[in-house]
């Protein structure tokens, strides 16, 4: 029961992540991407506190260790603030296609770190799982080498290690602290840092500069941000890193179908990527539905 319920969770934040990194395209446009980034992280963060008020879970973070608050820090600065900061200035300079390809490469070092860190085992299929995901993702966007030399696609490359890093850091987290705790503190942590960045490089006073239409942009994908936390954190408690991050690429058709819908084409090449990438993750799942007697004991 644990294992599908994992899967499922994850598999909804694949889709969220889809949906945000399309909009995100659009509402890095209307304002400093410093400041979008500070905002709905804090949006996400007040959104994710509110769930644990509601969940009585208050109580587990006034029990949390002085070591857990560590870790959680570490987790703030690594995955809630500087890969954001990276993430959406590369975003601002790039494309949303190229912002979902190499965000959805991550798969491919979080696997690496869950081997060292971990100990995780890649057996046969998982290892042609993730095959299939490299190659479908290149067949959907007509892989270019200059997508990782634009300076744009180089930042987006950087803040996607540092979240590949925080995936083993919460993976580790989770096993003693309550997802959502983890998630609160990943955003809340993340805008602090955030916060003496944005006074560090004097852009505070811009944030009372914005106007509704902004605000608008900032509430929603605040939202969406922490459905995604939410999620991800609930779904990798119960599934190996591996496999969760190699199902977060089922986002980038979600991304590229949005982009259809928008007026542009969709190839027959396109077409095979969707179908390698849904073969790829079954091949994950299969690979993993072998030891999933292991992790339903959590």
């Amino acid at each position: 029961m644990f294992y599908q319920k994992g899967v499922l969770l994850v598999l909804a934040t694949a889709v969220i992540s889809g949906l945000a990194i399309f909009l995100n395209q659009f509402a890095v446009q209307a304002f400093s991407s410093d400041i979008y980034t500070f905002l709905k992280n804090l949006v996400a963060g007040f959104l994710v506190a509110g769930v644990l008020l509601l969940m009585g879970e208050w109580q587990a973070v006034k029990g949390l260790s002085f070591k857990d608050w560590r870790v959680l820090t570490l987790i703030g600065l690594i995955g809630g603030s500087l890969p954001f900061i990276l993430f959406f200035k590369g975003l601002s300079m790039s494309s949303a296609a190229n912002g979902a390809l190499i965000h959805k490469l991550m798969f491919l070092f979080v696997a690496v770190l869950a081997v060292k860190f971990l100990k995780e085992r890649l057996d046969k299929k998982l290892l042609a799982g993730m095959l299939l995901l490299v190659i479908g993702q290149i067949m959907i966007f007509k892989f270019n080498f200059e997508v990782f030399l634009g300076a744009g696609d180089l930042l987006i490359l950087a803040a996607t290690l540092l979240w590949a890093v925080e995936s083993i850091m919460a993976k580790k987290a989770l096993a003693t602290i309550s997802s959502r705790v983890v998630a609160a503190a990943r955003l809340l942590c993340g805008c602090f840092f955030i916060l003496l960045y944005l006074a560090w490089s004097g852009q505070m006073g811009l944030i009372g500069s914005l106007n509704i239409s902004q605000f608008s942009w900032v509430s929603l994908t605040g939202v969406l941000l922490a459905g995604y936390v939410l999620t991800w954190y609930a779904g990798l408690k119960y599934l190996n890193v591996s496999t969760a991050a190699s199902l977060l690429t089922l986002g980038l058709p979600v991304t590229a179908a949005l982009q259809w819908l928008q007026g542009q084409p969709l190839t027959s090449n396109q077409g095979w990527g969707f179908l390698a990438i849904v073969l790829g993750c079954s091949l994950v799942l299969f690979s993993f539905k072998r030891r999933r007697a292991v992790y339903e004991s959590v």
